[in-house]
């Protein structure tokens, strides 16, 4: 494997299945993207190096807690007139289905963190 990838690690019975964080995190990427009135990802900024832990994907940060199963920090963009919070919450559902189903993984939590509006 690429010495420059970091993987998500999920133990089978038949051996082991790696997931390179890229790919877990254009998938959640994916599914906030699909919801209504989220008008795009944050980009890059003081936040993306939080901890030391670099963003994987445009807005997003994922990180694995190990036996509990992945975290997901998102950092998007609403569409002006929406609620907020319902958009957030919507958000959260989406990327745990989304991972769970294509992955495999657990999702311990989901953090939206709403940086901007759109007027679009």
């Amino acid at each position: 494997m690429p010495e420059n990838k970091d993987y998500m690690i999920h133990r089978e019975e038949l051996g082991s299945i790696q997931i390179s964080e890229d790919v877990v995190a254009s998938i959640a990427a994916g599914a906030a993207m699909d919801v209504e009135n989220v008008t795009g990802l944050q980009g890059t900024n003081v936040t993306d190096f939080m901890g030391g832990k670099k963003m994987t994907a445009r807005g997003v940060r994922v990180e694995s807690d190990g036996e509990n199963g992945l975290t997901v920090n998102l950092y998007i963009t609403v569409r002006y007139g929406s609620n907020v919070g319902e958009v957030a919450k919507k958000v959260q559902k989406a990327v745990v289905t989304a991972l769970e189903n294509s992955t495999g993984f657990g999702v311990s939590a989901v953090n939206v963190q709403v940086g901007g509006i759109s007027f679009n």
